[in-house]
């Protein structure tokens, strides 16, 4: 298989104590046409990361050395290098820790790899549409004291900015396109996440309470994420 020029230039680093993981791994982006780097602990990943320079890590939870919360940390301090998590763990608390730390995405062991490939090719199309520079567009959405900037990526409440990551402005910025139309978890992966997901999609459920928590003075009580029961969520803006 020939790959594409611009799969070519990425660089992944797949950071899991498992040999086989890494080589499983390693075949199938390889496949792909990216260049991959290996690590098999926590401080491997560190040095890993600062002499090879990756577009995403793929990094496990449960590593020796420094735990993968450790490393994402470590490395969100430094860096905005996209973060998939990858665990054995399949509890939302874990997702919380993982998404609040700065991971980009979650995926639960056992995963199918080409499945993995699919979020990987989704979040490096993401990043790269987020750094794109947009021409101002002029309006501005105004619901209440929410106002959102689509061009300038920015959010205020008040008037007071709102720091939201990449994924959550991408979320928000949806449901506010469309209010009042509801949506199920799926569609929302589909739409916002870019790819179909498979089975778990407790990811929108983590991401919503994150931007209820920044967005909402009362989040247990939200003003403008509405839960449409058994369906999904909405986006109705105060009268």
């Amino acid at each position: 298989m020939i790959p594409t020029a611009p799969t070519a230039q990425k660089r992944i680093l797949v950071v899991d104590d498992e040999s086989s993981i890494r080589d499983v791994l390693t075949r199938y982006l390889e496949r792909e046409g990216y260049r991959v780097e290996v690590a098999a602990d926590g401080p491997a990943a560190l040095h890993a990361t600062a002499h090879t320079a990756p577009d995403l890590i793929v990094l496990d939870l449960m590593l020796p050395g420094l735990d993968g919360l450790e490393v994402c940390h470590r490395l969100r301090a430094v860096s905005m290098v996209p973060i998939i998590m990858l665990t054995a763990r399949d509890e939302e608390a874990d997702k919380v820790r993982g998404f609040t730390t700065g991971a980009d995405d979650y995926i639960t062991k056992p995963f199918s790899p080409a499945e993995l490939v699919l979020r990987i090719k989704a979040v490096l199309r993401r990043v790269e549409a987020a750094i794109t520079p947009v021409q101002p567009q002029g309006d501005l959405l105004r619901f209440g004291n929410l106002t959102i900037a689509p061009a300038y990526r920015r959010v205020e409440i008040a008037g007071r900015a709102v720091d939201l990551s990449a994924r959550e402005f991408d979320l928000l910025l949806y449901l506010a396109s469309h209010p009042g139309q509801v949506f199920t978890r799926n569609q929302l992966l589909q739409q916002v996440w870019d790819y179909d997901y498979y089975g778990d999609s407790s990811t929108v459920t983590v991401h919503i309470s994150r931007l209820r928590e920044k967005l909402e003075p009362d989040p247990t009580h939200p003003s403008y994420i509405k839960t449409v029961w058994g369906v999904g969520y909405k986006f109705e803006p105060p009268a």
